[in-house]
């Protein structure tokens, strides 16, 4: 096992990414990237099919360099600066045209995306799988249709679910339609979706959210899409970016205006194994790799590694994988990584660790939202914090900044 999952992994936050895409892109290669789990990978479809849930890190610059401390963390590991915090993610199989119907494993697919709250859409960019995964020439297909398809089946899915017992939902609606938003949000419970998903849809396509009995089908269908856009923002992991074939493509998809990281998960999952057993130093995310020992390796390893600098760090800067999930927690989950201490001015928890907790809260929260995210009894008996940093104290509405340092003061007496 990595020595990255060997953390006691207090997952403080309740947000889960989904792994998304069609059969055979490289899936669970990218999940067992990210978290060097050993699922089944294999070049045929549906190699995946009960979900599978992991342990993934998010990486950021870590406070204790500007704070000119040596840290000890707890829930999380700081390498040389760059902090990991540990995230939940979750693969599921493969999705094909027709999903919505309930062809291939369909259902089950999109039943296991319920609680995602962002999708990353792992897609083929070389164009070498055809729309129901099997292996094609290279640069024969389009990823953009795979985009086009996935999206389509999980806007089709969605819209089936607001339309069961239609008339009812719609009548009671337009009987209060003060409570349209509650009503609508009622009908998708389970799926991660909020009253403010609801009102965000029905603004961005100008839909009358308390005249449901007007709506037409590709008004359902249009406001289906819209809230998958709201409530389960995705970014693109444009994966086997190190084929001749992908570059072309990835452009294609970024002049679509989506979310999009050229990723080569392959490259990632060798470069982690290998760190792992201590053949190289890599820091998941970087731009190089250092080999401590080159005696260590035999001529394939050399090869495999000298391959990944040359077709994919040295031209992409990265794997992807790592940009990729911090794309999705920090800028479409708006994450924002705060340290709570309790002696602010040693930077500590009452057992001396330095730094010890990293916590990935949404940009806008609050000193008395980090408090309950401690502990609800820190939350409700909360009194002020401390800013660990200039010493000020701040109130309970007091906007948290990211790499904040705080320290949260309450009539709790804690253990």
């Amino acid at each position: 096992m990595s020595s990255l999952n060997k953390v006691n992994t207090h997952l403080i936050d309740c947000m889960i990414v989904g792994i998304i895409g069609k059969p055979n892109v490289g899936k669970s290669t990218f999940f067992n990237a990210a978290t060097l789990l050993n699922v089944p990978m294999a070049s045929y479809p549906f190699t995946t099919v009960e979900p599978n849930f992991g342990v993934a890190y998010i990486t950021t610059k870590c406070v204790c360099k500007v704070l000119g401390v040596e840290d000890n963390p707890v829930n999380s590991r700081c390498i040389d600066g760059t902090r990991l915090i540990p995230i939940k993610i979750i693969d599921v199989a493969g999705l094909v045209k027709g999903a919505a119907e309930g062809r291939g494993l369909g259902n089950k697919f999109l039943d296991n995306m319920r609680q995602a709250d962002a999708l990353t859409h792992v897609v083929d960019a070389s164009g070498s799988t055809d729309e129901e995964g099997v292996i094609t020439s290279e640069g024969s297909y389009s990823p953009l249709k795979d985009i086009e398809i996935v999206e389509n089946e999980f806007d089709l899915w969605l819209k089936q679910i607001l339309q069961k017992d239609w008339q009812r939902v719609s009548r009671s609606v337009e009987s209060d339609s003060t409570k349209a938003a509650e009503i609508f949000a009622e009908r998708l419970s389970g799926l991660a979706i909020k009253e403010k998903h609801i009102h965000s849809a029905a603004e961005k396509i100008e839909l009358a959210l308390d005249k449901p009995t007007g709506w037409s089908d590709d008004d359902i269908l249009n406001f289906s899409r819209a809230l998958r856009e709201v409530s389960k923002p995705s970014v693109i992991a444009a994966n086997k970016a190190d084929l001749p074939s992908a570059k072309e493509n990835i452009e294609q998809i970024k002049a679509t205006d989506r979310v999009v990281v050229p990723c080569a998960a392959e490259a990632e999952l060798l470069l982690r194994r290998a760190s792992d057993k201590k053949l190289i130093d890599y820091i998941p995310g970087s731009s190089t790799f250092k080999i401590p020992d080159s005696g260590n390796l035999n001529p394939a390893q050399l090869k495999a590694l000298e391959m990944v600098q040359e077709n994919v760090l040295k031209i992409w800067g990265s794997t992807g994988v790592q940009q990729t999930i911090n794309k999705a927690y920090l800028d479409l989950l708006e994450g924002i990584v705060v340290y709570p201490v309790e002696d602010e001015h040693k930077f500590s928890d009452k057992k001396g660790n330095i730094l010890p907790d990293a916590y990935i809260l949404k940009q806008g929260s609050t000193a008395k939202d980090l408090a309950f995210a401690i502990h609800s009894e820190l939350g409700e008996t909360f009194l002020y914090a401390v800013d660990a940093k200039t010493g000020m104290r701040l109130g309970a509405d007091h906007i948290l900044k990211d790499s904040d340092v705080v320290k949260i003061v309450s009539t709790a007496r804690r253990g």
